[in-house]
Order: structure tokens, then sequence, then C-alpha cells
């Protein structure tokens, strides 16, 4: 046995240019991205709905010689409101624990990445909840296995499906629901997404346009042309439900009790087509908002803020997130929503 061994001249230390931290990326995120944000100076408010049905019927009337114009007009809603609720959650940094910390660990940053990753899933939970769900909106649409009937459509994994005809058909129960606006963006789960992927009804109108060598591929972009959208996005956010197991220097194991699911749509097996406009303004409508409180002190465009702040009563630095919004769902007849659209 050769002496010295090799644990007699190298003591083990963590890596300087190495080190594993499993964060999700914010576009895994749609909750930012559907819908406009509305910056507000308050807390609460009231805004303006005016009747469709007053704007698309016909009152135009034949005028005679010498006599007046027929008269008319339009009502109006001022009692809708939001309300914004604040969400915060913190990471305290002790000055025993960053004293002895390593050089390799930056204990502010590891902090600030482990908040932000926590807002995106809960922000991105309340958005599920508040529009990819059924019953919220005016159009609801079930895939089943065999044999649709009215309200269902065959699930798109089927071969015989036709997720293309499908989209179609629901843009134009939205367009005539919501008085005149189709929709314009496709929001899916990431099953449903790698299903489409694969379907025949794409990959025949796409496997003529591709270039050697390179396959044809489907892509969100191709997709969103294929259906005339706008936009197509992908939930990729991952929810880990399972509760916190045992630290792992106490026995346990770093990712016990591991439960991973796509967020939305009962494992993210659904699908949303909704009519939303590039910006939101005055007398321009749209399905959903989400309603930015920028007035609160420091707030970014989004609601949120971010810092830290000395705690002398415990000896640690806190770090803060906060953010100040609320998800509105403003027009229910410009959606849809596929719900177990995908087996």
């Amino acid at each position: 046995m050769p002496q010295p061994t090799l644990s007699d001249v190298h003591v083990n230390a963590l890596l300087s240019n190495l080190s594993l931290m499993y964060t999700q990326e914010e576009e895994n995120f749609v909750a930012t991205r559907v819908f406009p944000i509305v910056p507000v100076q308050k807390a609460s408010d009231r805004y303006v709905v005016y009747s469709r049905a007053d704007f698309n019927r016909n009152t135009m009337r034949k005028r005679a010689p010498s006599t007046e114009s027929a008269g008319g007009g339009y009502n109006l809603d001022n009692t809708p409101t939001y309300s914004v609720d604040v969400w915060a959650l913190h990471k305290d940094i002790d000055d025993q624990i960053r004293a002895n910390a390593d050089a390799v660990l930056n204990l502010d940053l590891e902090a600030t990445r482990w908040l932000t990753v926590q807002y995106l899933i809960s922000k991105e939970i309340d958005w599920a909840t508040n529009f990819f769900a059924p019953a919220l909106w005016t159009t609801n649409i079930t895939g089943v296995s065999t044999a649709p009937t009215a309200g269902q459509v065959l699930q798109w994994n089927q071969a015989s499906s036709t997720p293309i005809k499908d989209i179609r058909a629901a843009k134009q129960t939205v367009q005539l629901a919501s008085g005149g606006f189709r929709p314009n963006k496709l929001v899916l789960g990431r099953p449903v997404f790698d299903v489409l992927c694969d379907h025949p009804d794409f990959i025949d109108r796409i496997k003529y346009g591709q270039t050697a060598p390179g396959p044809a591929q489907v892509t969100r972009n191709t997709m969103a042309q294929i259906f005339e959208l706008d936009e197509v996005l992908v939930m990729d956010g991952i929810l880990n439900s399972g509760v916190e197991g045992a630290a792992p220097d106490s026995g346990g194991t770093l990712n016990a009790n591991e439960l991973n699911a796509f967020i939305g749509g009962g494992g993210g097996k659904a699908a949303l087509l909704t009519y939303t406009p590039s910006a939101p303004g005055l007398m321009i409508p749209g399905s959903g908002f989400t309603f930015a409180w920028t007035g609160y002190f420091g707030a970014t465009v989004a609601g949120t803020r971010i810092g830290n702040f000395y705690i002398p009563q415990v000896k640690s630095m806190r770090m803060e997130i906060e953010a100040a919004y609320v998800h509105k769902l403003a027009g229910k007849d410009m959606g849809a929503f596929f719900a177990t659209v995908v087996a």
C-alpha cells in the first residue's frame, strides 16, 4: 500500500466551479404571458364595461326628407371591481451560517433564486385556478375516448381525432358568443402539446416544407399558424406536492417524498383558447387581465418587489419577496376550455 495515501494528501472540499441547483426557468410559466398586465395605483378600484349587445344591434333607420335621424344609445356598467392580494415569502440568513459558509456558496443569490421560483410557482397556480379550469368559461368542451356528443371532442391522442377542426369550431363558437371577437391565443398543457406534435393532422401539413437534411418539426410557431392564432403557449411549470422529507444529514434523502406534476388542467391535460388584446387600454375588451399594484412602494410593473433587511433580534438578514396582483376573468364569453383533451 503506497504511503502516504490519497486521503492523507487531500481533504475533500466543495468544488468552486460546479454546483447543481434545479430551479425552473421563467419561460416555463405562462401566468405573465397570456393576459395583459394592468398597472394600477390603488389596491382596489372599479372599471367600466360597455354593453356588447347594444353595440352589435342594428339601430340605423331610413331618414325621410326634412325629418330627424333615428336616435339610440348604449348601456354601460361601472360596478365591476378588482381587489389585489399581496403575496409574500421570506428566507432568513443567519450571521453564524453566513460566517461559516464556504466561498462557493452565495447565500444571498441562492435565497433570491429560491424566492423567485417560489413566486413563479405560486402565481402560476393562482393563474390556473382563475383561468385554466372547467366551468369558468362560457364554452366548455370535454375530451372523451370514444363517441363524442354535444360539448365533447374525441381526445387528441386518438388516431381519428381532429384537433384542427375542433379548434376552428371552438373559435367560431367563441366568436359568436363574444359578439365578434375571434380567439387569438391557445394555452396548452405540456402533455397536450406533445401529443399534437405527433398528430397526423399536423405532420401532413408540414412534412413537405422541411429543409433537407433536417426533419419536419411541429413548433409552437407552426402550430399557431395552422390554428390561425397569434401565439401558442405551453405550460411547463412543475409543482412538487410532496411533503418535505428529512434533511440529508439526518439520514434522509435529498428529494424524499417528491411528487411532481404539471400545473393546471388535471396534470396539464387541458387547453384554453382565448381572445386577449396586445395591451390593455380604454375601450379595449379582453377575456382576462392581471391587475398589478404598481402604486405599492417599490413594486415593479408586475407588482413585485424583492429586498433584504437586517433583523437584530435573531442576528439574521431577511430576504423577502412580495407580489401585489390579482388575476381577473373579465370576459368569460371570450374563451373556450378543453378538459381532459388527451388521455
